[in-house]
């Protein structure tokens, strides 16, 4: 294994405010904090693979706006192998306005996708040769699913396994299904795909068994401080969630996936590769903002053993 993790996804531009509680409908709150930053899963999880160790090759699509702007320096400043940024003047550059409030820093988020939406399949088969070079390919939904669908081909071409996110969930074709390596879905989504109501480890079972007769070989059910249920061929694990004090769970779930991703690039198994995500993704929820909370190596590895 060369490390290496082709991460194609979104880029927003995060517009955080942080409340004691969210407001009703109608309702004007005056925030304790605010914040502006990167985001968006896609760049989000591929800081966090570079962090947790991984090369990383970053590909995503911005509005030729001021947002855009940012996201450039932004993305030439975080320390990835390569970046390939396409443009378009025809929408802004993704952005999402999200509110952080409670004493378990729960989060709710409203996404303008914007420039994410108009990848076409020519700019990904022009990243060919970068998805073929990976270890790893990690990808999400928040961008146009004929753009994932392409990129997951290229994949499936070149013997790069596929990493998919299912978030934030749209309608996923189960011919795509049986084409991935991994499959990580948190549990409202692995309850839209499979059609099982999702609350408990053993609720997550039989989601999963219903996956896995739509094609899916692995997945791994994150299910917060339930921790995460891996499953193998119809074989489950539980993943401990390592014990956390919460102050922003907005990049939980992206510090899990790249994490993950880049341990797999690394040559772990699974359940290895879970068990450090899952201390990954602990300590990215002690701090505020999704990018600039993403740990480095050390730390999730010093959290993980504080958990064993």
């Amino acid at each position: 294994m060369s490390n290496k993790v082709c991460v194609f996804g979104s880029f927003n531009l995060d517009i955080v405010a942080g409340m004691a509680r969210f407001p009703q409908p109608g309702e004007s709150l005056i925030a304790r904090t605010s914040m502006m930053g990167a985001g968006g899963k896609g760049a989000n999880q591929a800081i966090a693979a570079l962090k947790a160790g991984a090369r990383v090759h970053y590909i995503g699509k911005v509005g030729r706006d001021d947002f855009g702007q940012f996201a450039r320096r932004h993305l030439d400043s975080a320390g990835f192998d390569a970046v390939t940024l396409f443009s378009t003047g025809e929408r802004p550059t993704g952005n999402a306005l999200i509110y952080v409030a409670g004493e378990d820093a729960e989060n709710m988020i409203a996404v303008d996708p914007g420039a994410n939406l108009t990848v076409t399949e020519q700019e990904i088969d022009q990243c060919r040769p970068a998805i073929a070079a990976a270890d790893i390919l990690l990808t999400q939904l928040e961008n146009n699913l004929s753009a994932v669908t392409r990129a997951i081909a290229l994949a499936r071409e070149a013997g790069t396994p596929v990493i998919l996110n299912p978030a934030p969930f749209q309608p996923v074709p189960d011919a795509l299904l049986p084409q991935l390596f991994l499959l990580t879905p948190n549990a409202t989504e692995c309850a839209l795909l499979s059609g099982v109501p999702v609350t408990d480890v053993a609720s997550a079972r039989r989601a999963a068994e219903v996956l896995h007769r739509k094609g899916v070989t692995a997945l791994i059910i994150t299910l917060g401080t339930q921790g995460a249920l891996l499953s193998l061929d119809g074989e489950t694990t539980l993943i401990p969630a390592c014990r956390a004090t919460p102050v922003d769970t907005t990049g939980a779930g992206d510090a899990f996936n790249g994490a993950l991703a880049a341990r797999l690039a690394a040559g772990a198994t699974l359940t290895q590769a879970a068990q450090f995500a899952s201390a990954y993704a602990s300590v990215c929820v002690e701090r505020p903002g999704a990018a600039a909370s993403m740990p480095e190596y050390a730390e999730a590895l010093a959290r993980q053993q504080a958990c064993a």
